[in-house]
């Protein structure tokens, strides 16, 4: 996955907890990272774990991104 703004390197939990849309997506397509009690994969491992395929990974790694980015515009920063 390649994910903007390093996120994909940080851990799920820290990463759901800084930006709760991203569990919302994840859990969309059935991905429990949000109520699991260790959560340190990296975001960019997360969705690899669950073998659901390129054509799933590549939605949510839009769906990620364009969240990213709408939270870059909104805080000023370039997006």
């Amino acid at each position: 996955m390649n994910l903007n703004n390093g996120i994909g390197e940080k851990a799920i939990n820290k990463t759901i907890e800084d930006h709760p849309a991203i569990g919302e997506i994840l859990q969309k397509y059935d991905i429990g990272c949000v109520t699991c009690g260790v959560g340190i994969c990296l975001v960019k491992d997360v969705v690899s774990i669950h073998a659901l395929g390129d054509e799933i990974e590549a939605k949510i790694e839009k769906e990620i991104n364009d969240y990213l980015e709408t939270v870059n515009i909104k805080e000023g920063e370039a997006a």
